[in-house]
């Protein structure tokens, strides 16, 4: 199965975020040209280290979240993209086709697994293209990664003899399809063969015990299945995560257990592992001991309902943080990236006066009356 690249326009639009961007990470979003006659265009998040390069690249996939492909927002991986720009790389995350801003259809093919797959790579090797043409890309030196329905668009890229591309980091990799007539599980086993017979690129794969998707039976199987066929593949069975090891991926916390073995593979396949640049940390606002945390009758402005929502708040996991409005409006984001960003535009969607943070992870950081001039 080769598949030559497609010649790609030297630049890509530069497009304007509705999330803001992340300046420690140099982060930018683009169109990037793609598909038939480049008639598409995919955004793109783009993470660099300062400097011209070049640069190795990390070219990281998405899955797919549940409802229309149109309505899922751009993915950053942000943690995942923090580590490898320390260490010195270019990463690159295309939305593919039909996903969030990008132009074109998303391309479903039903229970045909292995074409969703393949479908879902044409956007990476168009990515890759793009990236090869760029000067502060080193083309000689890349990764291809993905998540989910990513992961195994991933392994299906690696089918391909791709220039430059030295290694797949497939996490979570799987796609669930439930509709009538489908043995989903049986159909993924068979494409994760023929994807393993044709398989030249080596890959590591990291699934979680509590995986909501991919639990470890289904995840040994889909690694037999690759391997017993040839596919080149080290498989990293880890323990329970939280409360869904799927996402793990995408927590802070997950940093920890996928890092070290990313590491130890991406050393095996000739890849930097040395952290080489200072990337700080997302600041996160200081704690003002305004109230204990639990203290529920000490947060202002909230209702009954709003005590209520609280209340569940302090059960969820960190990162969290919670967000109120002297309105009475009030919101709150666990997991994932910026929940900080994410508790106050829900608070804001709610209310007609400016939202604050007042819990972060552990500790509550309410400013006190200075927070509207002195009304609590």
């Amino acid at each position: 199965m080769l598949l030559s690249l497609p010649c790609l326009p030297l630049k890509a639009q530069l497009v304007s975020s509705r999330l803001p961007l992340d300046a420690r990470l140099n982060e930018q979003v683009i169109m990037l040209p793609a598909g038939d006659g480049l008639r598409e265009t995919l955004e793109t998040t783009l993470f660099r280290p300062a400097g011209p390069g070049p640069f190795p690249l990390l070219l990281m996939n998405h899955g797919k979240q549940a409802g229309p492909a149109r309505l899922q927002q751009r993915e950053r991986f942000i943690y995942m993209a923090t580590e490898f720009v320390r260490r010195g790389y270019a990463v690159m995350l295309p939305m593919r086709a039909g996903f969030a801003r990008s132009t074109g259809a998303y391309r479903d093919v039903g229970c045909d697994m292995l074409g969703n797959a393949q479908g879902q790579a044409r956007d990476m090797l168009a990515a890759l293209a793009y990236a090869r043409r760029q000067s502060w890309v080193d083309p000689q030196r890349i990764v291809v990664a993905g998540q989910s329905y990513g992961g195994m668009a991933a392994l299906a890229l690696a089918t391909r003899v791709v220039p430059g591309v030295r290694g797949v980091l497939n996490f979570s990799g799987g796609l669930r399809v439930d509709m009538p007539g489908c043995d989903w599980q049986a159909a993924l086993a068979k494409s994760f063969a023929t994807m393993g017979a044709y398989n030249h690129i080596p890959s590591l794969w990291l699934y979680g015990a509590n995986d909501s998707y991919f639990g470890p039976a289904l995840a040994r199987r889909l690694f037999r299945s690759f391997t017993g066929s040839g596919g080149q593949a080290e498989l990293v069975a880890y323990g329970p995560f939280k409360r869904d090891a799927h996402l793990t991926l995408g927590s802070r916390d997950g940093v920890a257990v996928w890092l070290p073995a990313t590491e130890r593979f991406l050393q095996k396949i000739g890849m930097p592992v040395r952290q080489v640049y200072r990337v700080s940390d997302a600041p996160s606002p200081p704690a003002t001991h305004f109230a204990p945390q639990d203290d529920i009758a000490a947060v202002p402005y909230l209702e009954e309902q709003g005590r209520a929502a609280y209340r569940d708040f302090l059960e969820k996991t960190a990162p969290r943080a919670f967000a109120l409005s002297a309105s009475g409006a009030w919101g709150w984001a666990e997991e994932g990236e910026s929940p900080d960003v994410r508790a106050l535009a829900s608070c804001q969607r709610r209310s007609s006066l400016p939202c604050q943070l007042y819990s972060v992870d552990e500790s509550v950081v309410w400013p006190g009356a200075s927070a509207a001039g002195g009304a609590q």
